[in-house]
């Protein structure tokens, strides 16, 4: 499953799609919480990026040594914890994706 984009040129609509590549995942990040428990609201810089999100896509898996691939452990729809310095950024059309190796993930939440 990969993760596509659309993108509007001047006569022509381009399709733009996200297919990661062996044990790497596209997750894309919850939103953060603008307002505290006590009710304050955060402006934008002070808000944390959280560290959970949705799998919206999966690569084939590791290559062994053998030759075979072995499968992730993670699958599209999948909600997971991950750590904050692992991913990358990425952005397609107005959608931003975050993708990371399946090792930079902590836990799937269920």
């Amino acid at each position: 499953m990969a993760v596509t984009a659309k993108k509007k040129a001047k006569k022509t609509a381009k399709t733009t799609t996200l297919q990661p590549l062996g044990e790497r995942i596209v997750v894309e990040r919850e939103s953060s919480l603008e307002t505290t428990a006590g009710g304050i609201v955060l402006p934008g810089s002070a808000q944390d990026k959280p560290s959970r999100g949705t799998v919206i896509s999966v690569g084939e898996g590791r290559v062994l040594r053998d030759g075979t691939r072995s499968p992730l452990q993670v699958k599209p729809g999948d909600v997971v914890l991950f750590t904050s310095y692992g991913p990358d950024e990425i952005k397609l059309g107005d959608d931003e994706y975050l993708l990371m190796r399946e090792d930079d993930v902590l836990a799937v939440i269920e």
